[in-house]
This record gives C-alpha cells, sequence and structure tokens, in this order.
C-alpha cells in the first residue's frame, strides 16, 4: 500500500511547511435510500486518497509534529455483523493492510481526539463538509480549552485540508494513471457494444443496460455518474438521463458514460445514428465537433493553459456554424464577431472539458493563485494532470435555423493525460470518426 503512504507522507510535509498539526479526514456516511435499504456504499474520495480503505465509519487522522503519525479509527472486528454484512478488517488488520502507524475502534474516536489535539500549533480540516464531524470537533476542541490552567493549549490556527489534498490530486502518480487507463478501456468497450446493439426500436434504458454490463462484466465497481443515453431531440438537453424513449430510424442516438474502477472515474461521450448510417445532416455536423476536438486536443501539453483546448475549440465550431448556415453571416458577421459577442453558445454552451480522477469533475483550482486583487489567469497545464475534452453542438428548432439540423445533438468526449510532451487520449479505444462508427455498427 506503499502509494498511500506516500501520500500520507506528502500531506505531513505540508503540514510541517504550515507549522505543524493535526489532520482530520473523515470518510463518508452511510446513507439509507428508504425504510431499511442503503444507497450502494462508496467511500470519500479524499479519504480513500490517503488511505485506500473502503469501509464505512472511519476517520484518519495525521499528526505532523516532533513525531509522525497516521491513525485510522475504524468498525471494530464484530463476527455477528460480518454474517449480515460481510469482512471488516478491524483496527488490527487494518493497521497492518494498510501502513498505519496506529489504529483503533471508532468507538473511541471522541475520547483520544482531544489528546491527540492538545498542544497540536493547527488544525487541518474542511469545516462545513460533514455537519456530523463538525460538532465532535467543536466537541473536542471545547475539551482541550478546558484544560488551559494546566498549560494545555488548542490548535490556534485552522487550514482547509481539502485545498492541500486538491493540489495533489491534481498531478496522478503512475498508479492513478495505470488504473484510469484501464476505466477508460473498460468503458470504451462499453461504448463499442452499445453502438453494435443500437438500433430503431429499442429503448434508451436498454441501451443503458448494455453499458452497465459491460462495465461490471470488467470489474468495475461503479458508474462513474448516471449514463446519458440520448436519442433524437434528448440529445439537446445536456444532462438528460437514460429514460424510455424509443430510438427512432434517422435519429442521432447521443451516450455520455463512464465506469468508477477502484475509485477511479472514466468519461466518454460518443453520438452516432440509431440506424447505423449518417445523414448529410448528421455527417456535417459530426465532422465539425470532432475537428473541434482534434484542435483542443492540439492545445493539450505542458505549457499550455487550461482554456487554450476550450478557445481552439470554439473557434473551430463557431466557423462551422457560419458554414452549415446554422448562424446567419448577415446578422451576425464574421468569425470574430461570433466569438466576442457569444453568438456560438446558442448551439454550444459549455466549456471543452473539466478535470477527471477520482470523481468525474475532480477537484483542482482551474485558474492559478495570485494576490489578491490581482486577474488569475487559467492553469498551465502540467505532466500528470487528466482532463476531458469534450466540445459539442446542440440545435434545437428556432427560427432562422435550417430545419435539417433540427433535434441534432453531437457530443465527442475522450479522457486525456498531459505526458512531458503532449497528451495520451486514454479513451481512444471508443469508435469515433464516421467510418469506425458505421463500421462497428454493421458488426
Amino acid at each position: 500500500m506503499k502509494p498511500y503512504s506516500n501520500r500520507r507522507a506528502a500531506l505531513i510535509a505540508q503540514m510541517h511547511a504550515k507549522g505543524g498539526g493535526v489532520a482530520i479526514i473523515p470518510t463518508a456516511p452511510e446513507v439509507m435510500r428508504n425504510s431499511d435499504a442503503d444507497y450502494p456504499y462508496r467511500h470519500d474520495s479524499y479519504f480513500y486518497y490517503l488511505s485506500g480503505f473502503a469501509e464505512p465509519e472511519a476517520v484518519l487522522v495525521l499528526v505532523a509534529g516532533k513525531t509522525n503519525q497516521s491513525i485510522l479509527f475504524c468498525r471494530d472486528k464484530n463476527p455477528e455483523r460480518e454474517i449480515w454484512d460481510g469482512y471488516r478488517f478491524g483496527p488490527d488488520a487494518a493497521r497492518e493492510k494498510f501502513g498505519f502507524d496506529a489504529a483503533f475502534p471508532i468507538q473511541i474516536l471522541d475520547a483520544e481526539m482531544p489528546k491527540l489535539l492538545a498542544d497540536a500549533p493547527a488544525l487541518f480540516y474542511a469545516l462545513g463538509s460533514n455537519a456530523k464531524l463538525d460538532a465532535q470537533v467543536q466537541t473536542w476542541l471545547h475539551a482541550v480549552r478546558g484544560q488551559a490552567r494546566a498549560g494545555v493549549t488548542a490548535p490556534s490556527a485552522a487550514h482547509d485540508v481539502q485545498v492541500l489534498l486538491n493540489e495533489m490530486r491534481l498531478i496522478k502518480d503512475a498508479d492513478e494513471i495505470a488504473v484510469m487507463k484501464r476505466a477508460a478501456a473498460i468503458s470504451a468497450e462499453a461504448h463499442a457494444r452499445a453502438m453494435r446493439i443500437a438500433r430503431p426500436g429499442l429503448h434508451e434504458y436498454q441501451v443503458e443496460a448494455e453499458l452497465l454490463h459491460e462495465f461490471r462484466k470488467n470489474g468495475s465497481q461503479f458508474p462513474a455518474y448516471t449514463s446519458i443515453v440520448a436519442t433524437g431531440a434528448n440529445a439537446c438537453v445536456l444532462h438528460y438521463r437514460a429514460g424510455d424513449a424509443v430510438l427512432q430510424n434517422g435519429d442521432m442516438v447521443l451516450i455520455d458514460a463512464g465506469c468508477e474502477l477502484n475509485g477511479y472515474a472514466s468519461d466518454i461521450t460518443r453520438t452516432f445514428p440509431a440506424n447505423g448510417i449518417f445523414s448529410g445532416p448528421q455527417k456535417s455536423l459530426y465532422e465539425i465537433v470532432l475537428a473541434a476536438q482534434s484542435a483542443a486536443i492540439a492545445e493539450i501539453k505542458p505549457g499550455k493553459r487550461f482554456t487554450d483546448g476550450h478557445d481552439a475549440a470554439v473557434k473551430v465550431l463557431a466557423q462551422g456554424m457560419l458554414d452549415t448556415g446554422l448562424l446567419d453571416k448577415n446578422k451576425v458577421g464574421t468569425l470574430d464577431d461570433v466569438i466576442a459577442k457569444g453568438d456560438y453558445r446558442q448551439f454550444y454552451m459549455h466549456r471543452t472539458g473539466h478535470w477527471i480522477g477520482m470523481d468525474v469533475h475532480d477537484v483542482g483550482e482551474y485558474r492559478d493563485h495570485v494576490p489578491t486583487g490581482e486577474e488569475r489567469s487559467w492553469r498551465v497545464l502540467q505532466p500528470g494532470m487528466a482532463l476531458t475534452v469534450e466540445p459539442g453542438i446542440y440545435v434545437r428548432p428556432a427560427e432562422g435555423v435550417p430545419e435539417q439540423f433540427w433535434h441534432i445533438g453531437i457530443r465527442i468526449e475522450d479522457d486525456a493525460v498531459v505526458t512531458a510532451d503532449g497528451c495520451d487520449i486514454i479513451s481512444s479505444a471508443a469508435p469515433k470518426t464516421v467510418s469506425d462508427i458505421e463500421a462497428t455498427m454493421k458488426q
């Protein structure tokens, strides 16, 4: 479990740089779905990033002091509950398996934390992220302050531990990239499977079922997010979810779906004709979006800024809108006018990407940190950063918009990892060109 211990050590080093103290990182709570049924449990990403421990009811405590410590509080062994709910590590096995310096039953957390916080220079904690733990932290601090006459001091400073962890998580290490590549490969095959089975007469939910089958069959624990399977006009709804609409001959089908594997997300979108053959209008818009994505990918390399890919994609999309008549040149003017006034947003209203990692919309600032009052520049890309590339065109019926394009929604999305000299598109196995999609759908 070396990657996790290395991350804990790196965080402790950052805590020392701020004067030392105690960090508290809880995992996610279990959540009831209804009656006595729980939602499927998923750990907190910050907690898992540092621990590799996937059980609920756990808190990680890191001490940056004269002696550095990583301490886990978790559920105790309980043979009776294990009959019902499955294996529990318990403190002893968890300490040995995951490399903690110490581990204790979660039941003694309230008794131990005032001791750990006593005389600590600072508290590293995400205040406001967990209401139950917020109340506990206040109780612990009150207990420490109650020892003031005995010469014990409470932390005099507080730092948001998630700010430090966000910067760490933004740069993926080799272990993370390996998992993300496998997640992307599983998702790419799921998209190919969906193309092979899709045909007029199927329901959106039937196509979604094929995606979920492929995810789980290959070891994915969850979908990374609720899958979008949208046919016809539904593809113009950005956050549509697979429903019961029937794929019609002549429809375009937009699928935005990715699996989560061992805590890491993938995020892929493909758009294809339900009948397996692009019509003229469909192909013309599709080729514009594909060219926009290629232009954006060319801008993903060290030294470029996060927004450079978006700007490149917008330029291609806006020119395509003018060329196809989606935008009337006589009304909107030149390409520069369209971009300056934002007229392209009628058909393309989102940005071209986002960070991806443990969360599908992963953590990390998109702009640089600068002194107060100065304008913040977009983040410069570095090797190890991972982001999506997802331009699109969505055409809703409107006056002046050529009717041949109505109800066509197209998005093409891939996952990119920044390398030393460019980027690696780790989801490239999902069919993407017109010829590859049509060939896949013939299988």
